[in-house]
């Protein structure tokens, strides 16, 4: 694949790419300007974490997932941290994903895009700039890539030179990434077996008689001398939400086969519900990227509003390039999305509708935590998938926030999580992530829905 240099030989730069610095930015952090200054210099001068060629090849398996040949499936942290870019976390998240994707790809009968929500996602916008504890008030947590969670002043203030270490960070949890999705532990057989193993549990008895299934489809294709040296390995591709504008636009960088612009700070950024104001700098700076780009609608959206960030992002009507990442709410999406995806598919563009079953069905439980229902996430997704049967079009992937840990943030599941078990290991620094098991049944109850 090409590589994507800082600056193209013979090609000048683009200043249309820093039109965005004056439109207005919400939810960006209060930087010293000459810190910020220093940190951008030395970011525009590191190597890029993606390639534009790879950046390319995701958009074409959008392009399939837009017209029902593909599926995606986007998951990972809601805010990854420095602490956590361990070796066995990472590992851990990236098998999640690929025993989810084993059973999808089964179910489906087609691909699976296979989407991390890591490297990069290290920020999170808040819905107030401020905290308060005991008559305390400072900075709210931004994510690792803004400040640190302890609450103290010195914590809380925005450092620049954090966006130096996420970078640091991205590219050393990528180097992983790429060596375990190319070495072996992704083998189909192998990432099966797990999955044989979370069957075989009495809890998740209902979905057995499917682990069985695709053990006999492996075993078929073994005894018809299937090349398992094309099965060992899988794409993965990186992405995260761009909401630090200083970050994403030291990423940004011309390719030199095209002379175009490219965000190599991941193969696929979206902007976020907070984020998404048409005259904003965030819909800016993205609309002039080459990467396939998502938007998170939240059930305010309206259908002209949806068909503005088209013609902005996605004017060319380019299979692949623009996902919208429907964020409900499980009470709403069956009466919010009917009329979004009837005037975008008249409208004639190819979009990806991907569901993102988390944002909108968050709660406080009665002990104090920030969670979610399990059947809530549950019944968001099935009503994603009602919505698009009935209008026959095509229900193109899940987004999720998930962890390869055994914590206890999301109620119920096969494994029963009740309001008292919330406590025992919740370790979410933000949003509440569905855990391993919780995963994977997941992906299991959604097999059933793609089959129909």
């Amino acid at each position: 694949m090409s590589a994507t240099s800082t600056q193209a030989p013979g090609v000048p730069a683009l200043p249309q790419l820093d039109a965005y610095r004056s439109l207005p930015a919400v939810q960006q952090p209060a930087y010293d300007e000459a810190a910020l200054a220093e940190v951008d210099a030395e970011l525009r001068t590191l190597p890029p974490l993606v390639f534009a060629g790879e950046c390319d090849i995701l958009r074409t398996r959008m392009a399939e997932a837009a017209a029902g040949r593909a599926f995606v499936l986007q998951g990972g942290d809601c805010a990854e941290t420095f602490g956590g870019a361990t070796a066995d976390g990472i590992r851990a998240r990236v098998r999640t994903i690929l025993q989810m994707a084993v059973v999808l790809t089964y179910a489906a009968s087609t691909p699976v895009v296979k989407m991390g929500r890591m490297a990069g996602q290290f920020a999170k916008p808040r819905s107030s700039d401020s905290e308060t504890r005991d008559g305390v008030t400072l900075p709210a947590y931004r994510g690792d890539a803004v400040n640190d969670f302890a609450f103290t002043p010195e914590a809380r203030a925005h450092d620049p030179r954090r966006l130096l270490k996420a970078y640091h960070t991205s590219a050393a949890t990528l180097n992983l990434i790429r060596a375990f999705t190319t070495g072996g532990e992704a083998d189909l057989r192998q990432v099966h077996t797990w999955n044989r193993g979370f069957a075989a549990n009495p809890a998740n008895a209902r979905y057995e008689a499917l682990a069985l299934e695709i053990d006999r489809a492996i075993s078929f294709m073994a005894a018809c001398g299937a090349d398992f040296d094309a099965l060992r390995s899988v794409e993965f591709f990186s992405s995260h939400e761009a909401l630090l504008l200083p970050y994403e636009r030291a990423l940004t960088r011309i390719d030199s086969r095209t002379g175009l612009p490219y965000d190599v700070s991941a193969h696929f950024v979206w902007i976020g519900e907070r984020t998404r104001q048409l005259d904003g700098a965030h819909v800016d700076l993205l609309s002039r990227v080459q990467n396939p780009i998502g938007v998170k609608l939240g059930p305010t959206t309206t259908p002209d509003d949806a068909l503005a960030l088209i013609d902005r992002l996605d004017p060319a009507r380019t299979p692949g390039r623009l996902t919208f990442i429907t964020r409900m709410g499980a009470g709403r999406i069956r009466d919010a999305l009917p009329a979004l995806v009837e005037k975008v598919t008249a409208s004639g563009a190819q979009v990806v509708w991907t569901c993102d079953p988390m944002h909108g069905n968050t709660i406080t439980s009665p002990s104090g935590y920030k969670t979610r229902r399990f059947d809530d996430v549950i019944d968001e997704v099935r009503g994603f998938f009602e919505v698009h049967r009935a209008l026959g079009t095509v229900p193109g992937g899940l987004h999720v926030e998930l962890t390869g840990g055994d914590v206890t943030e999301i109620l119920g599941g096969a494994g029963r999580i009740e309001d008292v078990d919330l406590a025992t290991r919740y370790e979410s620094l933000c949003d509440p992530r569905l855990n391993h098991q919780q995963s994977l049944e997941l992906a299991f109850l959604v097999a059933e829905m793609l089959r129909g």
